[in-house]
């Protein structure tokens, strides 16, 4: 038996914030303690400790309309390739099926080849953009808009209410919510970048010049999860300076729930759909 097969799964609490956020800045991913403090706080988290030590983690979010998000799949570099993931992403889909939920994640390409065998299958797809900042912002920011109005477009486009996960990233310091034109987008702090999304709009045009006044307000670097499909849109970025990180592959497990009017421009993220 391999010694990792002792190591027990665990319900990790909301004093574990700064143990996972340990393992997620080991991964380069630009959560903050406030993001972990979502999933413990929100939703149930799965841990593997070796000794006292946290190296593996698993979260489920649960959302509106019983859906939950699976995110958060971290494991330490010195205990990969031993099954962790494996049987934390297995502890979460338990306790979805227990509750009667339908479990959605973005996965990265090698994650993909992973969950579709447990049975997630593939449904739109995202791209991570980049934009590298000057040390300056060289222009007023756009006008603000309420988190009233931001909620309404999120239910409107993901047919899941998620008013305390806005809530949440609109009240942390830094956080701005913005509007112009007919797009929408929340703007907010990173571990080591500044996060656009979601992001609403009623066509390409807006949701592009929205982005751009946001970008020309800001001073460092920026992150956005494009929606792949909105094909325009991350081509336009792309043509403006963006460059393409990685794509996300969403997955659901689980029946189809009910789906928003729209599409987003830009999700909230990878960890929270």
């Amino acid at each position: 038996m391999d010694a990792t097969d002792e190591l027990a799964i665990i319900k990790l609490g909301v004093d574990d914030a700064i143990a996972g956020l340990v393992l997620s800045t080991e991964a380069h991913w630009n959560q903050t303690e406030e993001d972990w403090r979502i999933f413990l706080h929100d939703g149930i988290v799965f841990g593997i400790r070796d000794g006292r030590r946290l190296v593996a983690t698993a979260a489920l979010l649960p959302y509106s309309g019983k859906n939950a998000w699976i995110s958060m799949v971290l494991v330490s570099g010195t205990h990969r390739r031993r099954g962790l993931a494996t049987r934390l992403v297995d502890a979460c889909l338990e306790t979805a099926r227990r509750n009667g939920l339908t479990s959605w994640l973005d996965a990265t390409p090698d994650g993909a080849a992973v969950y579709g065998p447990l049975g997630f299958t593939p449904t739109l797809q995202l791209r991570r953009l980049k934009l590298v900042k000057s040390a300056f912002a060289s222009a007023q920011p756009p006008s603000s808009a309420t988190l009233d109005a931001l909620r309404m477009r999120d239910r409107q486009a993901t047919g899941l209410d998620r008013t305390a996960l806005l809530s949440n990233f609109a009240q942390r310091p830094g956080s701005r919510i913005v509007s112009a034109n007919g797009a929408i987008a929340l703007v907010r702090d990173g571990r080591t970048a500044r996060h656009i999304g979601p992001l609403f709009a009623d066509d390409t045009a807006a949701a592009l010049t929205l982005v751009e006044a946001i970008a020309r307000s800001e001073t460092g670097p920026l992150l956005l999860d494009a929606v792949a499909s909105q094909a325009a849109f991350p081509d336009g970025l792309t043509a403006s300076g963006w460059s393409i990180e990685r794509p996300f592959q969403r997955m659901r497990f689980g029946p189809a729930t009910a789906a928003g009017e729209d599409m987003p421009f830009a999700v909230a993220g990878p960890e929270f759909g």
